[in-house]
């Protein structure tokens, strides 16, 4: 396992938070488990997967439809945030090393920004918990944007509230979609090793331009 150098051109980083700054995704495995079996259902091994692009808005739409729910996409959300809070704004904590990498980019000059598929209040009280919220120069979610993570649309949002041109910043994220979405608008693309997501590893690996198994190893060209 090497050291990730980032490229001397790249002077902001755009950081997915769910399965690549923070780990949640057994929280959010186990949220899937408790509502479906409220309804009688066994999650489908591909759900996860098939909803990991989209916004909230757009996880809730899919799941109604898919399994044919008698509920409106407004109570499927508030369940999923009322199941979610507490461990968001209590109990999850970055990956290790996470909170040290992103000071150690900003203190090499690097903007810093957050795009989320998660909805803004929730990922904030996590990324505060972890003391890093000061440290983002821009805070972007789907829902900010008109597509989902497979299309560049957020990272570009966050490109530009950071003022700087695609070309010139990094995207960290733990899923396939999230790679393309990346490569497609122009930005060095940076895969997260996140346990949860094994099978799009070597897909991953394959697209992006770096990857990344702990965040100890990611410097800036000058670190």
């Amino acid at each position: 396992m090497g050291d990730v150098k980032l490229p001397a051109h790249i002077r902001g980083v755009i950081f997915d938070l769910d399965g690549t700054l923070l780990d949640s995704m057994g929280v959010w495995q186990q949220i899937d488990r408790d509502f479906f079996a409220k309804r009688g259902i066994t999650v489908p091994d591909s759900y996860a997967a098939s909803i990991a692009h989209m916004s909230f808005r757009e996880c809730a739409d899919y799941t109604i439809a898919h399994f044919h729910l008698n509920e409106t996409p407004e109570d499927v959300m508030q369940e999923w945030r009322d199941m979610a809070w507490d461990a968001y704004a209590n109990r999850l904590s970055f990956k290790p090393g996470a909170l040290a990498c992103l000071k150690r980019l900003k203190t090499a000059g690097l903007k810093l920004a957050l795009a989320t598929a998660g909805e803004e209040r929730t990922a904030r009280a996590a990324v505060r918990r972890n003391g890093a919220e000061p440290l983002f120069d821009a805070f972007v979610t789907l829902a900010d944007v008109s597509r989902g993570k497979g299309f560049p649309d957020i990272y570009w949002e966050a490109a530009r509230r950071m003022g700087l041109p695609p070309a010139d910043c990094a995207v960290a994220e733990d899923i396939l979609a999230g790679i393309r979405g990346a490569k497609d608008g122009g930005f060095y693309a940076v895969a997260v090793y996140d346990a949860a997501n094994t099978a799009e590893h070597e897909a991953m690996k394959s697209l992006a331009d770096a990857w990344l198994e702990a965040f100890d190893t990611l410097t800036p060209a000058a670190g």
